[in-house]
């Protein structure tokens, strides 16, 4: 039997969190192939139901990377970010599923090890946790 390859939406800062895309790429460094990249002007933009629409469409985990806290060129949208994560996750937990199945992550631009590493995490995390229960 093979190995569920989970499918991961990614919703990325278009500042810090593609920026170290673009370091990951120029170090040889390259992300896992069931990783979807979706680039936001800001996290802070992301609203739960874009998360929420994902899962629902298939993606098995779904991950924002945006900036470190103090680095977000929009002030508070990291922030903003972290606190629909949440409420993804508190909705996630009322129906039963796993938390886990969304995360956020802050990265600085020049991070591109971190930028990989986070989906790597991510893809051995839902790998773990199996098929979303939303595919049915």
């Amino acid at each position: 039997m093979s190995q569920f390859e989970p499918k991961i939406v990614a919703f990325c800062c278009s500042n810090c969190a593609s920026a170290a895309a673009q370091v990951s790429e120029k170090m040889g460094l390259h992300l896992p192939e069931n990783v979807r990249i979706i680039q936001l002007p800001c996290t802070g933009r992301l609203d739960t139901l874009h998360i929420l629409k994902a899962l629902e469409s298939g993606a098995d985990g779904v991950y924002v990377a945006g900036c470190q806290p103090d680095s977000c060129q929009f002030k508070h949208g990291v922030e903003k970010a972290q606190k629909k994560v949440k409420q993804v996750q508190g909705i996630l937990a009322e129906l039963g599923m796993e938390t886990e199945r969304v995360a956020l992550y802050n990265m600085s631009a020049g991070k591109g090890q971190l930028f990989i590493e986070a989906a790597l995490e991510m893809v051995e995390k839902i790998r773990a946790l199996g098929p979303s229960p939303v595919k049915g």
